[in-house]
């Protein structure tokens, strides 16, 4: 059986994204790095200081990924690019379906390996519309199509398990990959099928045991699941859409997850008021931090 909990933690930052997501930690700087994608921002939150900074970006961008001190890798609506983080400036790295200015960039998530799995989805969550796609030595490839709403792209520790969802048919997928190179070698399977439960499986991470945690969009929720697919705990949150949710502090053992506001009414949005805001769940998680990318 489930163990249900209620919300017993905070919020950390009391943004108002309209679409907060890709929540990310820095543990060299002590910061967190999130998007909110539909209002072109690029938001950081520096924990020990509590400095907050918004960096207004020319695309809509959904994926970060740390490089090194000094650059950041961003998937966009425009492709890849390489964010100094000093100056903000953006230099083009590769490209990724920028023949089809109808979809953007959604979920995404550096391997062990050094590789990203980054996916798309259409602007107007056209139907099956979507990929993920595998990006190494700037070299994208595309590994999984057809997919409406591509979420829930997190890694085993060890590498050799990679996870995903279409969030519209809220299916958690599993499939092998090779640990050197973050590429499947098998085929997906069905290891969560969550069709007939409220909201749907969005972002998740994978901590140290293998358990994955995952924000349940339109539920309220964030779920846990032991790493053969029983949901094992179900935390609840003050925002009905939850987005991702991500390792924190410099033990890796919080968890942060971003909010949003997307098609609320002011009926729903005032019952609401920390939707669109980063919270942090106030449980002790046994966390990773995610791997840098390999230039």
């Amino acid at each position: 059986m489930t163990e249900i909990y209620e919300f017993e933690g905070k919020t950390l930052c009391n943004t108002s994204s309209v679409l907060g997501e890709g929540p990310t930690y820095d543990p060299d700087t002590d910061t967190v790095w999130w998007f909110n994608i539909l209002g072109k921002e690029l938001h950081e939150l520096n924990l020990s200081t509590e400095i907050k900074k918004v960096h207004p970006l020319p695309m809509m961008a959904s994926v970060l990924a740390r490089i090194d001190a000094n650059r950041q890798l961003l998937a966009t609506e425009e492709g890849l690019f390489v964010r100094d983080i000093g100056s903000g400036n953006l230099t083009f790295y590769a490209a990724f379906e920028n023949d089809n200015p109808e979809n953007r960039s959604n979920d995404g998530r550096t391997h062990p390996s050094g590789a990203l799995w980054i996916s798309t989805m259409s602007k107007r969550a056209e139907p099956q519309a979507g990929a993920i796609y595998h990006v190494a030595g700037g070299r994208v490839t595309k590994i999984f199509s057809g997919i409406s709403i591509p979420n829930s792209i997190c890694f085993s520790p060890d590498g050799t398990i990679g996870y995903y969802t279409d969030t519209r048919i809220s299916r958690l997928m599993r499939v092998m990959v090779d640990p050197q190179t973050g590429l499947p070698t098998g085929e997906p399977i069905v290891m969560v099928d969550s069709m007939d439960d409220p909201g749907g499986i969005d972002g998740s991470v994978c901590d140290s045991d293998g358990y994955i945690w995952n924000a349940r969009w339109g539920a309220g929720v964030v779920d846990r699941y032991s790493p053969d697919g029983l949901r094992i705990a179900r935390y609840k949150v003050p925002a009905a859409q939850p987005s991702c949710p991500a390792f924190i502090g410099v033990n890796a053992d919080r968890l942060a997850v971003t909010t949003a506001w997307e098609g609320l009414d002011d009926t729903a949005r005032s019952s609401q008021p920390q939707a669109g805001a980063l919270l942090e769940l106030g449980v002790t998680v046994k966390g990773v931090f995610d791997p840098v990318y390999l230039l």
